[in-house]
This record gives C-alpha cells, structure tokens and sequence, in this order.
C-alpha cells in the first residue's frame, strides 16, 4: 500500500490500533514534548500520539493538530514505506549499493534492471491547485505563531520544527537536495536553519553566498512518509531524495511547484 498524505498515514495508524488521540488541552511548549518523551521509550516505542487541542505560547488554541511519534515503533516503519518487513528494503537496498560492474558486454546488460529500478518511480509533477497551497500567507498574513512549533526543553534557543524535508538545488549542477534539518522560530516571520557544515544544504548555502546570491528554500512539514523518511536518509549528494522515495513506494511522489521559487515539492504536504 502506497500513503500518498501525511493524513492518509495517521488514518492507517489509526486502524491499525497504534493511535491515540489526545483531546485534553496540551501546551506546546514543554508539555506536548514531555508525554511524547515518555511514551516514546515505552517497550515497542510507544504508541503514535494526535495531540487534537494544542495551546500556543499565547494561550489560544492552535487550529493544527499535531502528531508525533508516529514513525516510532517497527510495524509503524513499515506501514510508512508499504512493506510487511523493513528487511525487504533493506534487501532492495543492498542489492543496489552491491552493484559490482562485471566483464563482458551481456554479463554488463545484467545489470540493467537492478540499475534501473532506482530510476523507474521518478518524482512526478502535477498541476492545478495542490492540497499543499489551499492557504496560502503573503506579507502581513505570515504570522508563524499561529503554527503549533513546540519547544522541547526548558534551556532550549526557541520552539523548533523537528521532522522537515528542507529543499534546495546545487546553483552548479541543478542537482536536488532534500534534508531533514532543525529549523527554529525566531519570530511570526522568521526561521534560522540549522544545517551542519558538511550537510549538502549547507554546501549549496556557501556556494551561492559566495557567488552573491540569494539561496531559493522551502521548508516542507507533513510531506508523504516515504518523503518523510527520505529526507533523513545518508544519500550520496548526486541521488535525488525523492527518486529514492519513489523507489521505496513503488510509485512516483507527486511534487508541484512552490509559491515564493521554482523548487518542488510535495503537492499533499501540510505546510
């Protein structure tokens, strides 16, 4: 089964009894993160967690559930990327890393199947109005407080988004990058990225620093699982992360272009 939507996900974790939905009024500083601390080290990783009445830093209710822990436990896992077992990709997986060119020119031909697999699910791109772009904040709408950001621990620098799949381009080669980075809220407008040195985010950043230019980004929440775990993945920097999400899936992710840039990304992301 292949989960196209975060939604689509929770639902299925929802059937298969791993769910719980929290209607109490949970803060998201410090109080959403603690349970969520606890039930994760449960035996089996916990259950996934829907906190359904958030309260934001000024006291009002958040219009965004927010879910969390729901890739904790192994059968979680393997919902998320259509498999009864994570041994089966790790298999696929191997096979692929193995590739040892032989001699010969049919024995090379042999090779053609395993080479091309990685390549048969190509990100697809889609038009017309994407659930990712229902409401869309320009300008003054931009008020990020009204998003459930939570802040982890007392002594942490601010509320952080956590699980992101933060889309840039090599400016030399055009070649895309998806990576999960920690990204704080500073403001209702602004977000630092915090991307490690040898991160590729990171290289494209220095490189367009250096030439003068502005660096195009988006930063995706809630994007389909497979894109979700891809982001996280340690891919060698020329292999797209959502090539290699289609490859998990079985089918293409589908991607539309984003509002502020001409980078893509996932047409049923939540934000």
């Amino acid at each position: 089964m292949s989960l196209d939507s975060l939604q689509e996900f929770i639902a299925a974790i929802d059937a298969m009894g791993e769910l719980v939905r929290i209607a109490h009024p949970v803060r998201a500083r410090l109080e959403l993160c603690e349970i969520a601390n606890r039930c994760s080290k449960l035996p089996g990783g916990g259950p996934a967690l829907l906190f359904e009445h958030v309260i934001l830093d000024n006291g009002a209710r958040s219009a965004f559930p927010v879910g969390i822990n729901l890739f904790g436990s192994m059968a979680r896992m393997s919902l998320a990327l259509g498999v009864e077992r994570l041994d089966e990709h790790g298999a696929r997986i191997t096979e692929l890393l193995n590739l040892k060119v032989p001699d010969g020119f049919v024995a090379k031909l042999g090779l053609l199947p395993r080479v091309l697999e990685l390549s048969k699910f190509p990100p697809r791109v889609k038009g017309g109005a994407p659930l990712c772009q229902e409401v869309v904040w320009r300008g003054d709408e931009i008020d990020l407080d009204q998003i459930p950001v939570i802040t982890c621990w007392p002594e942490d620098g601010g509320p952080y988004i956590t699980l992101t799949a933060v889309v840039s381009k090599d400016p030399v080669r055009g070649i895309r990058n998806v990576g999960m980075y920690r990204v704080q809220k500073l403001d209702k407008r602004t977000v630092a990225m915090h991307w490690q040195r040898h991160k590729t985010g990171a290289e494209h950043f220095r490189e367009m620093a250096a030439r003068g230019e502005m660096m195009p980004v988006c930063i995706v929440v809630g994007a389909d699982p497979a894109s979700v775990f891809s982001a996280s993945a340690p891919l060698p920097p020329a292999v797209d992360e959502f090539i290699f999400a289609g490859f998990l899936r079985r089918q293409p992710v589908h991607l539309t272009r984003a509002v502020s840039c001409d980078l893509e990304v996932p047409a049923a992301a939540e934000l």
